[in-house]
């Protein structure tokens, strides 16, 4: 165990899904390819935060939607590793993603939208939401992460963080399009775009270092309280707040296997430190050094306790000026 958090943490889920990871020689489209390994385990965006959360010591609770088949063994593969699970049972089916990784490193993810949910299935979520977040006298972090499912209305995570913020908790958000954009009125306390959705959202290129320190600034203006820009294999950019320094944090020679997760890490890792009162330097080390480990995981969000040690040394960070 790495450390211990002293806020609880709660992992929402409105699009989760069964990951399954297949390996193949070369992937060569418009042909037959046949897989060498197949591999399908609980997965979406806010299962890989909680499998990180689990590793680094807290004890986060999962809520989200489950369907089906496909749902049934989501919430027992998340059970099996140990992760709490409060699932609002729908009739859509659970989806499944794809990830198709080849011998020279070639990662390609087909990714499915998700099937509609019932209005009163919202409901259902929104109701489970509000009585786990009230039942909790001391400050915690709701980390909301992924697409919504198709129909959706886009509002839906705007009203997620008025309930966290009404409930006394603060709202990690990971998510893009106008799911996020509409977030923003209602102050997100954390979000964490990467390059291109960052760059959607302000409207504007972002290729070098300045510009990678204005983007955080004016998402911050947007409506954000704190804000990270991941920019792939070249780290990442955060400002704790507005009006505050802005870091530049990465991990230099990482031999990537696939970094499909490794921003769900670094979400993860965000929450975990604001959890525990880490100051700036502790919470950038745990986010680089979660999002690297990530990436030499044969599964997104099982990066080991041993990765993140090693590599929190290695991390260089820099402040933007």
């Amino acid at each position: 165990m790495l450390r211990r958090a002293q806020a609880p943490l709660w992992c929402v889920s409105a699009n989760p899904a069964i990951d399954k990871r297949m390996r193949v020689p070369k992937l060569v489209t418009g042909r037959v390819n046949r897989a060498r390994d197949v591999r399908a385990e609980a997965g979406g965006k806010a299962a890989h935060v909680a499998m990180v959360l689990r590793t680094l010591g807290a004890d986060p609770l999962w809520l989200g939607f489950a369907g089906g088949i496909t749902g049934d063994k989501l919430l027992n593969g998340l059970r099996d590793i140990g992760i709490r699970v409060e699932p609002v049972m729908v009739t859509a089916e659970t989806r499944t993603n794809l990830e198709i990784i080849d011998d020279d490193g070639g990662v390609t993810e087909i990714l499915e939208p998700g099937l509609p949910i019932a209005a009163k299935e919202w409901e259902e979520l929104f109701e489970a939401c509000e009585k786990s977040f009230s039942q909790e006298t001391r400050p915690g972090i709701v980390i909301a992460s992924g697409s919504l499912p198709s129909g959706a209305e886009s509002g839906i995570y705007a009203r997620l963080t008025e309930l966290a913020h009404q409930c006394g908790h603060k709202m990690f958000l990971d998510t893009s399009g106008e799911p996020l954009r509409a977030a923003l009125s209602a102050a997100p306390d954390f979000i964490k775009p990467n390059h291109e959705e960052a760059e959607w959202l302000i409207g504007d290129k972002i290729d070098n270092r300045q510009s990678w320190k204005t983007a955080v600034s004016r998402i911050i203006q947007c409506g954000a309280r704190s804000a990270v820009v991941s920019l792939g294999n070249d780290g990442f950019v955060w400002q704790p707040g507005a009006e505050q320094e802005t870091y530049y944090a990465t991990v230099p020679g990482i031999a990537v296997k696939s970094s499909v997760g490794s921003g769900d890490a670094t979400v993860a890792a965000f929450a975990f430190a604001e959890a525990s009162g880490s100051d700036a330097e502790k919470t950038l080390r745990l986010a680089a050094a979660c999002g690297a480990a990530n990436c030499l995981a044969d599964a997104p969000g099982r990066a080991s306790e041993a990765d993140v040690r090693e590599l929190e040394s290695r991390v260089h960070i820099e402040k933007l000026v």
